[in-house]
């Protein structure tokens, strides 16, 4: 393996990442580190799309890009440019990952910022199967988190809003395609319907984000007594209040930053159908702490 940086010539192989804004991204941390380190000859950019994702799509395939991540606003967007859609990306109304498709002549679409949090949750033995789970938030994140404990055999789900009646939509979205699980919509300003058993809890809203680090969506420490397991999307702070709210009350936390990474391995599987390997995982996860100063 060549960990070495790479040179690029007339064969490299280009990818980026299109979305408004992406000058924050560290999506270019993780696919350069894993092209160094396999020795593949590509690079990874980034690209600002502020209107007509469509025509960007198309406009990269003529290019030659061979692949692309999508991130807000253009994650549901994208979607008329492409010739194939992944069924769960279908379901879920949003894509991350574009792989570019010769013979279809353009790009199929999937979504790998949920399997990437499947994969960050497995990395830490917590599990979605036969568990009852509690979502704060009804945003895009909220929802694609909801669609995917479903899809994993969770016992009960409840999606928790300030808005009620946007976590009720998510609820009677998804209870239709998995009526398997059991789920309810509640308010986060009241918390009695929950059930008495420890659970899992997802924070996909984005209080507590940086510069806002005081906050966390729900303060009532009754509610932290109740969680076994604390997962914040959330990365930058790395320790956000409502992990230390689930902590101070014996459960366990983690940030989403093995979200942000698995979200981008797969991408990168997907693009050079291979396995990364847990070394190169590990490289890339200590880059991602360099990079933010973790």
């Amino acid at each position: 393996m060549n960990r070495d940086a790479l040179n690029i010539d007339g064969h490299t192989r280009i990818f980026g990442l299109i979305g408004n804004p992406v000058g924050h991204t560290m999506s270019p941390v993780i696919h350069n580190t894993l092209a160094a380190y396999y020795g593949h000859n590509l690079i990874y950019g980034a690209f600002p799309v502020v209107d007509d994702p469509v025509s960007a799509v198309k406009g990269a395939y003529a290019l030659g890009i061979g692949g692309l991540n999508v991130t807000v606003p253009h994650k549901s967007a994208v979607i008329p440019a492409l010739v194939d859609l992944d069924d769960f990306a279908a379901k879920i109304g949003a894509v991350n990952t574009l792989v570019r498709i010769e013979e279809k002549r353009g790009y199929k679409g999937y979504n790998t910022d949920m399997p990437g949090l499947y994969r960050a949750l497995q990395q830490e033995n917590i599990r979605i199967e036969g568990e009852t789970i509690v979502i704060l938030g009804a945003g895009g994140a909220a929802r694609a988190v909801a669609m995917m404990t479903a899809s994993k055999g969770a016992k009960r789900v409840y999606v928790l809003n300030r808005t009620v009646c946007k976590a009720e939509a998510i609820v009677r979205e998804i209870a239709a395609v998995y009526p398997d699980c059991r789920m309810f919509a509640g308010s986060i300003y009241d918390i009695s319907d929950l059930p008495e058993e420890k659970f899992l809890c997802i924070q996909a809203t984005s209080t507590g984000m940086s510069p806002h680090t005081e906050q966390a969506v729900i303060e009532d420490p009754a509610f932290y007594e109740r969680i076994h397991t604390g997962f914040d999307l959330i990365y930058n702070p790395s320790d956000t209040k409502f992990m230390q709210m689930v902590r101070q009350a014996g459960g366990r936390a983690y940030n989403g930053l093995d979200m942000l990474l698995y979200q981008g391995v797969i991408a990168y599987e997907l693009w050079n159908d291979m396995t990364v390997d847990e070394d190169a995982v590990s490289l890339v996860r200590r880059r991602l702490k360099e990079e933010m100063r973790l």
